[in-house]
């Protein structure tokens, strides 16, 4: 078995371009691996601690099983690890940190999303929350649209626009507007990425401030609940997750984002209000964990983990 720390997967430097296509890959695989949805538990509070396995196809011969926790007051708030099995032997090949591989992939999958769903490719973004998930989301978009400017407002917070705006100063692909509350982002915004870890009540209560042929991205699904029945499509990355919520049933138009991706369903219109909600798919983290694991090859060392041979052993 092998331990694989965050520090070894950013050294290998995976660029933001390849998650995107890795979670293009994980999507065209879906309808063949078993994702059941997410179970949590809440200690307290916000807090949780939420399981998600994931059975990828035969010939990737890989199960996953990530556990993922918030706890507030934390630093980070929200960290996670990877189990990573060979499916044919039931081997537990790896114990990967899942902080990156949450990032990156939660990143590029809006980044997805909002390319496949924004109206054209000159259009304006908005980014209330300026946190990690933040960060990967224009890490991808800038990275996979290199020839693309974007022109990116965030929401002003605390001291976090600064250094927002510092990390992407070697990109000329991009300007940064700042906007002092949330109605100036959602209406000057074609697509809106909201990565607010935690929200108490709606963020813009206005549903008209939300303009025509605008897609919105929580990417922690939280905040938009006056959405839900507003806007023309719901977008999300599995029925099985999303089908108890709230409203699910009063959406006007319901589709899994992997149908975006294949071209069965899609914008039909520069009008059309789209809410996108990808509640996160332990696919994903089990397709880039294994593809990290494969990368390192026999580079890491093995770690013994004595497992019992025998039938009888109590």
């Amino acid at each position: 078995m092998k331990i694989i720390t965050k520090q070894q997967i950013k050294d290998l430097q995976i660029l933001p371009s390849t998650c995107v296509d890795w979670v293009r890959e994980g999507f065209s695989i879906k309808d063949n691996s078993q994702v059941p949805a997410k179970i949590s538990v809440h200690p307290k509070g916000s807090d949780y601690f939420t399981t998600m396995p994931c059975l990828l196809p035969l010939t990737y011969n890989r199960v996953g099983l990530k556990i993922i926790r918030r706890i507030s007051g934390n630093i980070p708030s929200i960290c996670s690890e990877i189990l990573l099995y060979e499916s044919s032997t039931g081997t537990l090949l790896a114990i990967i940190d899942g902080d990156w591989i949450t990032a990156m992939r939660t990143g590029a999958t809006a980044v997805v999303a909002a390319q496949e769903l924004r109206c054209g490719d000159n259009v304006t973004y908005g980014f209330i929350g300026l946190g990690n998930m933040a960060r990967s989301t224009l890490l991808c978009l800038l990275e996979s649209e290199r020839n693309i400017h974007h022109r990116v407002i965030l929401l002003n917070y605390k001291d976090q626009v600064q250094s927002f705006v510092e990390r992407f100063r070697r990109y000329d692909n991009v300007t940064f507007d700042v906007a002092y509350n949330i109605e100036d982002v959602v209406e000057g915004s074609a697509v809106i990425v909201s990565s607010i870890t935690d929200a108490d009540g709606l963020l813009c209560e206005r549903i008209e401030k939300f303009r025509p042929g605008c897609t919105l991205i929580p990417i922690h699904v939280r905040g938009f609940e006056n959405c839900d029945t507003a806007f023309d499509k719901v977008i999300g990355d599995d029925t099985e997750h999303l089908k108890n919520w709230k409203h699910f049933n009063e959406f006007k138009h319901f589709s899994e984002l992997k149908d975006v991706i294949g071209g069965r369903i899609g914008r039909c219109n520069e009008r059309e209000r789209i809410l996108v909600y990808n509640y996160g798919l332990a696919l994903h983290d089990t397709f880039f964990a294994s593809k990290i694991y494969e990368m390192f090859n026999t580079d890491l060392l093995d770690v013994e983990w004595p497992k019992e041979t025998n039938k009888f052993w109590v």
